[in-house]
């Protein structure tokens, strides 16, 4: 079905929790006002980024009043949103909730945890270890935070799932200068966003942050990508900004008919291929 999404590219400040749900309850409060149907907010959007010691400071269960509050919210407004998650073990987890008609429809717990640059995610937080696809009444989505992005395999397994929607919740920082002389980060997720959407078939909304945390600048651009890769809404860089865009079912339709790829799979020829390399085959 055809529905207007929000992208609320916002500036959360580092481990003040109070002060982020009020500015995420004040961006729902809007999307509601806007009437759109879903709105989205960054990885992290509840706690801010760089959170090292301060990540069991500012976890909640799922059954928080924070998180209460959100869902009680959600009957007027589909909600995905990230948070640090706490288990009855005491782990803590990059996650993203999906909230709608005053329910929990979907947890995904960050899977790939960078290390590499900047980064340092898998010394303070637990790795997810599933990647599924859930129905919502958009259609069947599929939700993966930053990172997970970046491993083909996860929008590949989403898609296979049968999800015709990829959300995507990010705190991507302003890194490296392209070819083009831009931002390298920018230039990269969005070749990263129109490829995924035009191999799979399906529509991409991104949700990136702005603001600094540590003197790292974190550079929006938050999108809205169509079946066929293009672009039909986008944040401003470097800006707080409030993105609303048209996802239309019929592109949908026409790209799946035009190109075909999903239904031509061959997820068996997939699997066994992958079973033999998981064993150590070559031939």
């Amino acid at each position: 079905m055809d529905f207007t999404a929000a992208l609320a590219q916002i500036k959360p400040k580092l481990g003040c929790l109070d002060d982020n749900c009020s500015m995420v309850e004040a961006a729902i409060e809007r999307g509601i006002a806007e009437r759109a149907g879903l709105i989205l907010f960054p990885e992290l959007s509840l706690t801010g980024y760089f959170l090292k010691d301060l990540v069991p400071d500012v976890a909640l269960r799922l059954d928080s009043p924070v998180i209460e509050k959100i869902r009680n919210l959600s009957r007027h407004i589909s909600i995905a949103l990230g948070f640090v998650e706490v288990t009855d073990d005491y782990r803590f987890f990059n996650s993203a909730l999906y909230l709608e008609d005053g329910q929990i429809r979907h947890l995904h717990r960050k899977v790939y945890l960078p290390t590499y640059g900047l980064f340092d995610e898998q010394r303070y937080l637990a790795r997810g270890e599933q990647l599924r696809a859930f129905s919502t009444k958009f259609g069947r989505m599929g939700m993966l935070i930053c990172e997970d992005m970046w491993h083909l395999s996860a929008s590949y397994v989403m898609a296979m799932d049968g999800a015709t929607t990829l959300i995507c919740l990010s705190s991507s920082p302003g890194r490296g200068i392209s070819e083009a002389e831009t931002l390298g980060s920018t230039a990269a997720w969005q070749k990263l966003t129109s490829t995924t959407a035009m191999f799979l078939g399906c529509r991409v909304l991104y949700c990136n942050r702005v603001g600094y945390e540590d003197g790292i600048n974190f550079w929006g651009g938050s999108e809205i990508v169509a079946p066929s890769g293009e672009v039909t809404a986008r944040g401003r860089i470097f800006e707080e900004d409030f993105v609303l865009g048209a996802v239309d079912e019929g592109s949908l339709r026409r790209e799946r008919i035009f190109s075909p790829m999903i239904r031509d799979e061959n997820l068996a020829v997939t699997m066994k291929e992958l079973r033999r390399i998981e064993c150590g085959g070559s031939n």
